[in-house]
């Protein structure tokens, strides 16, 4: 009996023994099906940033696709204004001028339609970022005074900076500065 007893004791002892083999299995287990499952989360954020990024990119290439149009189109615009800026008083009254200044609102409005915007360049403080200076005259320092050529944004985004001449301030204050 005492020999049944012993082998007895001995086989628990192994059972006691496979159990905590199994318990310690199964933990090393858990612990690399959680790092399968973190990363298979970080994979799941990465792909789904990776997605929107993508989605942003074909969304911004769509908006801006016809940038090069617009510009080709604000040459015209360009044109139209100076043949109206040049346009003689006697014949600013005829139909055809004012069928000329329709079809320039029309372009007008359809570049506006598609998120074109000019650039208040004249009075404004000289922004480098907006204005590209072509020239200096007299006039308030630092200041646009004048517009060569209009500048445009589209959707906020410049396409085309305002050529300005800018202000360097008056003759008679540079020579009081330099006595």
């Amino acid at each position: 009996m005492e020999g049944e007893r012993e082998e007895t004791l001995e086989s628990k002892a192994e059972e006691i023994q496979n159990v905590d083999s199994l318990k310690k299995a199964l933990e090393e287990e858990k612990a690399k099906a959680e790092r399968y499952m973190d990363n298979w989360r970080r994979a799941e954020a990465d792909f789904d940033n990776y997605r929107k990024r993508t989605e942003q990119e074909k969304d911004e290439v769509i908006r801006f696709a016809n940038t090069a149009l617009i510009l080709n189109l604000l040459s015209i615009l360009d044109d139209f204004e100076r043949a109206f800026n040049s346009l003689p008083a006697k014949l600013a009254g005829f139909s055809w001028v004012d069928g000329m200044r329709l079809v320039y609102r029309k372009l007008q409005a359809t570049l506006e339609a598609q998120g074109v915007s000019p650039i208040k360049a004249e009075g404004e403080n000289f922004d480098p970022a907006i204005h590209d200076a072509v020239a200096q005259g007299e006039g308030e320092e630092g200041k646009v005074i004048g517009e060569v050529q209009k500048g445009y944004k589209l959707h906020n985004r410049l396409i085309r900076p305002a050529l300005v001449m800018v202000g360097k301030g008056k003759e008679g204050e540079k020579e009081e500065k330099t006595s």
